[in-house]
């Protein structure tokens, strides 16, 4: 049998929805009010338009505490809406400029006790490249043999860590809408870093900063993509 193809035809063909599948092209998930500004329409108008969207099979939905973040369904999804991008007129930026402070946030931060922002961003996902964390059911992070090892060069011992709610544990970063590694190796992993002066916390507030020396070593550990003056790069 044929695929039906009104039905996605039908739920991308309409402007507001066609700007929230364009905005979630990235690949990071988004909430509701900014799917919403990047359509230019209400947020009781975006939540009807996202709940078909996620009905239709499009989108798919994560919760992370309160909130509720949508992402595209799968690679054939956005497969989809990058053809269609090619022939289709840009849609607003979800790129709000940012004042410094907020700058600073997103760029590295204490999130609960653990690394959060885009440096948390990059450190589990090169955790991830190097098969030393695997993506596990219930949002949690399986540790590797080569993982442990590698923790324990840190002095982080693994089989010393317990939790009910997992050891390692996949957080959705509220700015840069993708994981970074939480729970109490993520605690663990971020009070060895600033023990050996990888990460320099701010004087007030929750930001930190990475060192000349720690964006060294994350680079050789990890292969962290770095810019010259050693932010992380976008």
């Amino acid at each position: 049998m044929d695929a039906n193809i009104a039905t996605p035809a039908a739920l991308i063909g309409d402007p507001v929805r066609a700007a929230m599948l364009q905005a979630l092209q990235d690949g990071r998930a988004q909430p509701a009010g900014a799917l919403a500004w990047a359509a230019g329409v209400s947020a009781q108008a975006a939540s009807n338009h996202l709940s078909k969207l996620v009905e239709g099979g499009l989108l798919a939905v994560e919760r992370e505490g309160r909130h509720r973040y949508y992402r595209l369904a799968s690679a054939e999804v956005a497969h989809a809406i990058e053809a269609l991008s090619a022939i289709a007129a840009p849609v607003r930026s979800l790129e709000i400029p940012r004042s410094p402070k907020a700058r600073a946030l997103r760029e590295a931060r204490c999130c609960y006790g653990h690394l959060a922002g885009r440096l948390g961003v990059k450190v589990a996902q090169a955790l991830e490249e190097q098969d030393l964390l695997r993506p596990a059911d219930g949002k949690l992070y399986a540790v590797t043999e080569a993982g442990t090892a590698w923790f324990a060069e840190l002095g982080v011992e693994v089989a010393a860590l317990a939790s009910p709610r997992g050891v390692a544990r996949q957080c959705l970063d509220w700015t840069e809408r993708r994981h970074h590694l939480a729970g109490p190796l993520g605690v663990k992993l971020l009070d060895a870093m600033t023990a050996r002066g990888w990460l320099a916390q701010a004087p007030q507030g929750r930001a930190v900063r990475l060192t000349p020396e720690g964006a060294r070593e994350l680079r050789a550990r990890l292969g962290v993509d770095l810019d010259d003056d050693g932010r992380v790069a976008a």
